[in-house]
């Protein structure tokens, strides 16, 4: 039973999806082109910069993120953003220590075309639902949407309007969500840019 009403509720939706903000949708716009970058505190040392009607970081010593100041429970997030095919980015939702984001204190939806871990690369929820391998679902080299649902232990993931994962899992409640640029210095780690964030209490 409890299969059926998470493959319900995945099929939901996969037909209704986010609404797109707008003044009357009840999301909260972080950020809505150049800008937004107050909304958020930063960890780590990422060039997050406003550039070319978005918001951009393409440099970094070690793995760095944009903290929301606020947290939330249930949700509904949209987000448009740009990667580039060695990107290594994601966004990380109810964030259990605001301070120390990542995959062991939040769930992880990423953006990694090349993760060495391909069951887990773009469209996945890092260690806990998968995509089909080889990888079906790519980000690299254009502009794409995300839209993220959760309420209770229910969360579904849409890349461009397609499902990519969902899962039934209730270790993290609530916390602020984090936009990732994932270069540790080592990597290629292609830019990462968002020219729309926004968020609908549930």
């Amino acid at each position: 039973m409890k299969h059926l009403v998470a493959a319900l509720l995945c099929v939901t939706f996969a037909l209704a999806g986010c609404a797109t903000p707008g003044p009357n949708s009840g999301y909260n716009v972080l950020i809505d082109g150049e800008k937004g970058l107050e909304n958020f505190n930063r960890i780590g040392n990422a060039n997050w910069r406003a550039e070319g009607g978005a918001i951009v970081a393409d440099k970094a010593k070690s793995t760095s993120y944009l903290v929301t100041k606020q947290s939330y429970g249930d949700f509904e997030i949209y987000a448009e953003f740009f990667a580039e095919p060695t990107t290594n980015s994601g966004i990380f939702i109810r964030a259990s220590t605001p301070t120390k984001i990542g995959a062991d204190s939040s769930y992880e939806v990423n953006i990694f075309d090349q993760r060495p871990g391909p069951e887990y690369a773009t469209g996945a929820i890092v260690n806990f639902a998968q995509v089909p391998v080889p990888p079906k679902f790519k980000a690299g080299g254009k502009w794409n949407t995300f839209e993220i649902y959760a309420r209770g232990n229910q969360v579904t993931v849409k890349l461009n309007g397609e499902v990519t994962a969902h899962m039934v899992n209730d270790k993290f409640k609530s916390g602020p969500f984090a936009l990732q640029f994932g270069n540790r210095g080592k990597q290629p780690g292609g830019a990462i840019k968002w020219r729309k964030v926004a968020i609908r209490p549930l």
